[in-house]
């Protein structure tokens, strides 16, 4: 006689057990293991297999050309850019983000601008009421939008409604996690549960080339909840960034199979929503002071866009046994890094002084790029000698003190010059390869981080000749 089997799932990492633990032996959580049914087995637990015979796949050559899927655009510029260049239909979205960041806010506009286009759009919410989600695109602006609501969590009567009728352009899911299908034993936000939703709406756009974007919820450590291999399975996966305090929104691109990756659009959340900035240089910049010790301009890049950020240091004496590394933007261990090369290679004594970094704007850097940067205004902040407000700064430090070259420096250069920016100090080029300068630009190149740390240490203030050098 069949008889269910039972299995535990890690809700963390997806992992399965055959017994209870306290603690998931591969990705370390603790208390995440849940019991789910398994398959149902047949004589002596064996799993019944019932062999049906199909025809075979089809297969074609690699040569030959295929016609450009049209992408859907929204007309909101900084969405469009994050996605590649618009919606690919067929495609599955995720997007995560905290609680209250913005994501609903932004899809209810992207819907709409699609639906007044001519777009059939649908809206599934499983949070919130359609009288809810009224209430918002009115405060939006967005009542006379023509997109098509939905208050529903069992996946099997969502799929029935999007097949009724003219099939839908855009399809937004807020949120996965509260998705349910009927086959299964398991409660909703399950590892089981999201996996056979996700796969279930994946495979509706495939076959009906609706593009679906599903809004994920995020855990403390700001991943989004639920088994990674959901990621995996859609195509591309978007993080909403930014502190509920402050105005500013930052859409990042982590995975995507159409465009690039790493690429970022910027809003401004207001009353009525979110506004785009299509010069995000301009804003991360607006609020620099005059120039002061502990301020350098790094050119970074965004995906495929170059963005200028101001990085700020703050080096003072420590009272503490063990000064303190604080870093907001930026990685700790690249800074405690590079704090070691200073003192290793150059003989800036950092040891005895706490050391704050941040990166204004709520901007978060990823590259090795800004390492340039960063020690320029540590070196600042120490000597008090205050960085060119006209120069930029950009390039990787090595272990051992030497300045490397980094990707798109023509791009680099031309935002900078774009902002008003007449200097930049880089790396060398490798095998004396000649940038394209813009005009009334200046380059410094770079050779070795303690070619720079004494360039700076030259300009530090003096109160008298007797006082000793800052550096040494």
């Amino acid at each position: 006689m069949a008889r269910p089997s039972k299995k535990f799932v890690c809700q963390s990492c997806g992992a399965v057990s055959t017994r209870w633990a306290g603690k998931c032996d591969s990705c370390g959580a603790w208390n995440s293991l849940a019991e789910e049914a398994g398959e149902t087995g047949g004589i002596g637990g064996r799993p019944n297999l019932k062999i049906v015979k199909t025809a075979p796949a089809g297969l074609v050559s690699l040569q030959g050309s295929s016609a450009e899927i049209p992408r859907i655009r929204s007309g909101i510029g900084e969405f469009d850019l994050v996605c590649g260049g618009g919606l690919v239909p067929g495609s599955a979205l995720l997007i995560g983000g905290d609680p209250g960041i913005g994501k609903s806010t932004l899809l209810l506009q992207a819907a709409a601008a699609i639906a007044k286009k001519g777009g059939r759009v649908v809206y599934f919410s499983g949070e919130e009421a359609v009288a809810q989600v009224r209430l918002r695109a009115a405060r939006l602006g967005l009542a006379g939008a023509p997109v098509e609501l939905g208050a529903e969590t069992d996946m099997a009567a969502i799929l029935a409604a999007l097949s009724e009728g003219e099939t839908p352009q855009f399809v937004i899911i807020d949120s996965i996690q509260t998705l349910w299908d009927g086959a299964l034993d398991s409660a909703p936000g399950t590892v089981s549960q999201v996996r056979a939703t996700a796969q279930g709406l994946i495979r509706f756009a495939k076959s009906r080339g609706t593009a679906v974007a599903l809004i994920g919820h995020v855990t403390k450590d700001g991943q989004i909840a639920g088994p990674r291999v959901v990621e995996h399975m859609v195509d591309t996966v978007m993080y909403f960034e930014g502190e509920r305090g402050h105005q500013y929104r930052i859409l990042r691109t982590v995975k995507n199979r159409f465009g690039p990756a790493d690429e970022i659009g910027v809003f401004e959340m207001g009353d009525g929503g979110l506004a785009e900035v299509k010069n995000p240089s301009q804003l991360f910049l607006s609020t620099r002071s005059e120039s002061q010790p502990g301020s350098a301009v790094y050119a970074g890049m965004e995906g495929t866009r170059p963005v200028l950020m101001e990085i700020q240091a703050l080096v003072a004496p420590s009272p503490l046994g063990t000064p303190r590394r604080a870093v907001v933007g930026w990685d700790g261990a690249r800074l405690a890094m590079v704090l070691a090369v200073l003192e290793a290679r150059c003989g800036v004594r950092m040891s005895g002084h706490d050391v704050y970094l941040n990166v204004a704007g709520g901007l978060r850097i990823n590259e090795p790029a800004a390492d340039l940067a960063v020690a320029a205004a540590l070196v600042s902040s120490l000597t008090g000698a205050e960085l060119p407000k006209d120069e930029v700064w950009f390039g990787e430090i090595s272990l051992s003190g030497a300045v490397r070259p980094v990707g798109h420096a023509a791009a680099r250069l031309r935002e900078a010059r774009k902002l008003g920016f007449e200097r930049a100090t880089l790396a060398a080029q490798p095998d004396g390869k000649a940038l394209p300068v813009p005009e009334r630009m200046r380059l410094d190149t770079c050779h070795s981080l303690a070619d720079l740390t004494a360039r700076i240490a030259a300009n530090a203030p003096r109160v008298n000749d007797r006082d000793p050098e800052p550096l040494s």
